[in-house]
C-alpha cells in the first residue's frame, strides 16, 4: 500500500489518530484512537519494560454480572459503618442486580441507573484488589476505555472511574481522604466533559482543599457520550523526592498533581500505598447540584441510560534507583521519538535506521508529539539534531519546530526538511535553538504546506 493511500485511510479512518501514553524516555502502556462504534477491543498488551497488574474486557455472556472472583458489589446507600449516601448525598440505592451492572455479551460492562417510581437504584463495584500501587523508583498506569452515559435529559447523572487507597476498606472510608482518592473520570450531568481529581490531606481544608480537592476541573470530552475514549493516570514514582500523578484523556495529558503541591507527609499517606478501583454511575449529590445550581435529579431526569466500559487495566514498571536526572529525560542523551508522552496524528513503526527500533511516522501539517521532563541542566543547550526521513512527493516539504512548555509557545527553533530519498532514507539534520536550561517539556510540532506526510522521525537530541 503507498505512503499517499495509508495517508488518506488515516485522515478517513483515524483523525486525530492514535495518542499513545508514555513515561519519559520510555514505552508506556498505549491505546489506538478511540471507537466511534460498539466494538470491543482487546486490553492493550504491555510493552517492554511493563507488566500488566490486573485486567478485564468484561467478556462475560450477555446478562450476567461481573466476575466476583475480580470484583465486589458495592450496595445499599453507603459502605457499612461509614457516612450516608456514600458521603457524597448521592440519592440512588445500589445493588448487585443485573438489572443495574450487567456485561453485555459484546464485551462490554454496563452500569445503569434505573428510576422506578421516584427511587433510583444503579451500581457500583470495586476490584477485589487493593494492591495496585506504583513502586518505589516506578510507576503505574490505571486505564479504561469507556463511552459515557448518553441521556436525554442527565440532570443528576455522576459516572465514574476512580481510586480509594486500601486502607479505606476496612474502616468503611471513614479515614477519607487522608489513604487519597485518585479520580481517573468524573462528569454530571451529561454534560460530554470530564473532570480530574485527587484527594488528600483533611477534610474540609487542608493542602488538597478539600472537599473539592486538587482536580482539572470539568472539562470539554467532545463525543465522551457516543463512542469509547480512554482515560487513565499514571503515577509516577521515578523521582521518590518528587512524584507527580498524571492524567491523561485519549492519551494527552491535560492535568497533573506534584508532590510538591500538597506536602511529603501528605502525598506519602494519600499516594504510596496500594489502591482499588471503582466503577460506578451515581444520581444526585454535591457534584451534580454544584454544577448545575440545582437540586438533582429531577422528575424528568431520564432513567436507564448505562455508562458501558470495554476494559480497565493496570500496568506497572519499576527501576532499583530514581533516574539520575532527577525525575526527567537527559536533554543530551538520544531521545527516542517514539517515547513520547503524548502525541496527535502520529504512528509508530518499526525503522530500518541503524540501531533498529521504531521511528514516528505519517507526520503530516498539524501533528505533534510531547515529551515531558527534559532536562537541559545550568549550561544553555544551543542546538538541537534529529534523525529525519522523508519520502514525501515533489513540492512537499515542512517544518520540525522545537517549542517549550507549551504547543502555543513561540518555537525556539527549527528546521525544514523534504525528501530525503525515500521514507527509511535517514539523514541528522542539526538547528540553532534559543538557550534553554532547565527542566522543560519540549514539543515537537509540525507544520507543512500540504496535509500530506512530509517526514518520519527516529530520535533527536540536545547539545551545547
Amino acid at each position: 500500500m503507498s505512503r499517499s493511500i495509508r495517508h488518506r485511510i488515516r485522515l478517513a479512518l483515524v483523525a486525530g489518530a492514535a495518542l499513545a501514553l508514555a513515561a519519559l524516555g520510555t514505552a508506556v502502556p498505549s491505546d489506538a484512537a478511540p471507537s466511534r462504534d460498539a466494538a470491543p477491543r482487546a486490553v492493550p498488551a504491555p510493552p517492554t519494560g511493563w507488566s500488566t497488574v490486573f485486567s478485564d474486557d468484561f467478556g462475560g455472556a450477555a446478562g450476567t454480572g461481573v466476575n466476583r472472583s475480580d470484583w465486589l458489589y458495592d450496595t445499599g446507600t453507603g459502605y457499612p459503618g461509614g457516612a450516608g449516601n456514600w458521603g457524597t448525598g448521592e440519592v440512588e440505592t445500589m445493588t448487585d442486580s443485573t438489572t443495574n451492572v450487567y456485561q453485555d455479551g459484546s464485551g462490554h460492562l454496563v452500569i445503569k441507573p434505573v428510576n422506578s417510581n421516584g427511587s433510583w437504584t444503579s451500581g457500583r463495584i470495586e476490584t477485589q484488589r487493593t494492591d495496585l500501587a506504583a513502586p518505589a523508583g516506578g510507576q503505574l498506569q490505571v486505564t479504561a476505555s469507556i463511552k459515557q452515559p448518553n441521556p436525554a435529559n442527565g440532570l443528576g447523572y455522576w459516572p465514574a472511574f476512580w481510586m480509594l487507597g486500601a486502607a479505606a476498606r476496612p474502616v468503611g472510608a471513614t479515614n477519607w481522604p487522608s489513604i487519597g482518592e485518585i479520580d481517573v473520570m468524573e462528569d454530571v450531568n451529561a454534560l460530554s466533559e470530564e473532570a480530574g481529581t485527587l484527594h488528600c490531606g483533611v477534610n474540609p481544608g487542608g493542602p488538597c482543599n478539600e472537599t473539592n480537592g486538587l482536580g482539572s476541573g470539568l472539562r470539554g470530552c467532545s463525543g465522551c457520550q457516543t463512542g469509547y475514549h480512554t482515560y487513565s493516570v499514571v503515577i509516577d514514582r521515578r523521582n521518590t523526592s518528587a512524584e507527580q500523578i498524571r492524567w491523561y484523556l485519549d492519551g494527552t495529558n491535560f492535568f497533573t498533581v506534584n508532590e510538591s503541591q500538597v506536602g511529603t507527609s501528605t502525598w506519602q499517606a494519600a499516594v504510596d500505598h496500594g489502591f482499588f478501583v471503582i466503577l460506578n454511575v451515581a444520581m444526585g449529590g454535591g457534584f451534580p447540584n454544584g454544577v448545575c445550581g440545582c437540586g438533582t435529579p429531577i422528575g424528568s431526569t431520564s432513567s436507564g441510560a448505562g455508562m458501558s466500559v470495554d476494559y480497565v487495566a493496570a500496568y506497572a514498571t519499576s527501576s532499583s534507583t530514581p533516574p539520575p536526572t532527577g525525575g526527567g529525560t537527559d536533554a543530551y542523551s538520544t531521545i527516542q521519538a517514539e517515547g513520547y508522552s503524548a502525541a496527535s496524528g502520529v504512528t509508530t513503526e518499526t525503522t530500518t535506521d541503524t540501531g533498529g527500533g521504531q521511528d514516528v511516522g505519517w507526520i503530516a501539517n498539524g501533528d505533534w508529539a510531547e515529551y515531558d521532563g527534559v532536562d537541559f541542566g545550568s549550561s544553555a543547550a544551543t542546538q538541537f539534531r534529529a534523525r529525519v526521513a522523508s519520502g514525501a512527493g515533489a513540492g512537499i516539504s515542512g517544518l520540525v519546530q522545537v517549542r517549550l512548555d507549551s504547543r502555543s509557545a513561540a518555537p525556539i527553533g527549527s528546521f525544514a526538511v523534504g525528501n530525503t530519498g525515500g521514507w527509511q532514507s535517514w539523514q541528522t539534520i542539526p538547528a540553532n535553538i534559543s538557550g534553554v536550561t532547565g527542566t522543560h517539556t519540549v514539543f515537537l510540532t509540525f507544520s507543512s504546506g500540504q496535509p500530506a506526510d512530509f517526514v518520519n522521525l527516529n530520535w533527536f537530541t540536545f547539545g551545547h
